[in-house]
């Protein structure tokens, strides 16, 4: 809460009595959801905005190197100084919402629990949260689902009843994050009005995530082109692992990578296609490919899976290759062209605005290139978009077994080098989700190492638009 908020005197109220009243109201269950999504690394700093008696503290303090407890209200911060007395970890601090003591990108992760809906402005207690975020730090939210509870206004000096999650993401993009994923928590907020003639209020809690921008194309696009012009990769070794950077590759991370076609796939393709492989895995192992289906490759490189999913569908069939990098489409252009493929186009663009109509392909692969996005949400939605009714994504990419800290996202090398933009697996499982896909079938795939000291690995995952 803030101090210009007209829930202040309402709080400064029950300070005293709000922990036995908040128990009724939700439990420590929507704490639980609120962290299990921010992959939280034992060295981050976190903020706990609107933290009213030390809810939402009480669980991060253990979790994480130190805690900012912030609140607008002297009493109830007085009362979260008693319930985490036994933390040494942690600071406290009378805000107003709109103007937080700290410093600009300070922290790694902003929480605000029950908190959005007793603000003026949501979008400007947003924006101001996400400015305390350092590039890659993660804003979590859980609040009320809209309702239609009126007597909550007056009775518990609520300013807003409940959001449309629709206007939560857009809150949050206008804030710049990326990576948004708003979902149900499971629980429920139980209120009983003290009027016998108003009905009980039990409203669904959903939580918000979203991840401070961090630019990476240009570097990914510059060190790709030179990929492109050497015929490979560091001095021509197929991988996804090297860069131009002067950054050794130890202080970003060690894989072993394997893009794992067969000798057969790599002898049935052009050579200078099969000689440029940056993949993490082989997404046409599993993508079931029928004569006559219209395929797209997200990231499609030197062309190897354009070629050989050509082969799989066919004369009948077609295979649009995108890419962002001119010198990979002129490579991949004079590769189609020298051999004589006429069921295959190669077109500039990005993976999160792709150039094609709605409902165009049948199948849509990409290899070990969503990681290089930063905004995986935006490239899943515009792949759901693109793909037809009960169309296939079949994608390998690499992804972390754990939560790193958003400075290793700054390293131009990690990016290049396909570890850096890696997400948590179960936060990337999550984008797909987002954007609309079912049947999600997930297996680890052949490539394999660790990164800050956290495992890094890639996955073939396996969706489908449903019918």
């Amino acid at each position: 809460m803030t101090t210009s908020n007209p829930s202040a005197e309402y709080f400064a109220g029950i300070a005293g009595d709000w922990d036995a009243l908040r128990s009724g109201y939700f439990n420590a269950a929507v704490r639980a959801a609120g962290i299990a999504k921010a992959y939280l690394h034992p060295d981050m700093i976190v903020a706990d905005v609107g933290a009213g008696t030390g809810f939402m503290a009480a669980g991060l303090t253990p979790l994480v190197r130190h805690v900012h407890v912030l609140d607008g209200s002297a009493q109830m911060l007085e009362q979260a100084r008693k319930n985490l007395a036994a933390f040494s970890n942690v600071d406290f601090r009378q805000a107003d919402g709109l103007a937080l003591p700290l410093r600009e990108a300070s922290v790694d992760a902003a929480f605000a629990n029950m908190y959005l809906h007793h603000c003026p402005d949501p979008l400007a207690a947003i924006q101001e949260m996400v400015s305390i975020l350092r590039p890659g730090g993660r804003l979590v939210i859980t609040d009320l689902d809209l309702h239609n509870h009126a007597w909550l206004k007056t009775e518990m000096a609520d300013v807003w009843m409940g959001f449309d999650r629709a206007r939560v993401r857009e809150w949050f993009e206008q804030a710049g994050l990326v990576n948004i994923v708003i979902d149900c928590t499971g629980q429920n907020c139980r209120a009983d009005a003290k009027s016998g003639d108003k009905d009980a209020a039990e409203i669904g809690i959903f939580i918000a995530t979203g991840t401070c921008h961090v630019p990476a194309h240009a570097a990914v696009q510059s060190n790709y082109g030179q990929r492109a012009q050497d015929g490979g990769c560091c001095g021509g070794i197929s991988s996804c692992c090297c860069s131009s950077d002067p950054q050794p590759l130890e202080e970003v991370g060690t894989v072993l990578w394997d893009p794992a076609y067969s000798v057969e796939e790599k002898n049935g393709i052009p050579a200078e296609a099969a000689g440029i492989s940056l993949g993490c895995g082989n997404p046409i192992a599993m993508a079931g490919f029928q004569p006559g289906e219209t395929v797209l490759d997200i990231g499609s490189g030197g062309g190897i899976d354009v070629f050989l999913a050509a082969q799989r569908v066919g004369p009948t069939g077609f295979v649009w290759g995108v890419d962002m990098t001119p010198a990979m489409l002129q490579r991949a252009r004079k590769t189609a062209s020298d051999n004589g493929f006429t069921n295959v186009k190669f077109r500039h663009g990005f993976a999160e605005r792709l150039p094609f109509e709605e409902g165009m392909f049948d199948v849509i692969l990409s290899n070990c290139v969503i990681n290089l996005s930063e905004d995986k949400g935006k490239v899943f939605r515009e792949a759901y978009r693109v793909l037809k009714y009960g169309g296939r994504l079949e994608i390998d990419d690499m992804v972390f077994g754990g939560p790193v800290l958003p400075e290793f996202r700054l390293s131009a090398a990690g990016w290049s080098e396909c570890i850096s933009g890696a997400l948590p697996e179960g936060e990337y499982i999550d984008l797909v989700k987002q954007a609309g896909f079912t049947e999600i079938k997930v297996r680890k795939s052949t490539s394999s190492g660790s990164a800050a000291g956290i495992p890094v690995y890639s996955i073939q995952l396996s969706a489908r638009k449903e019918p």
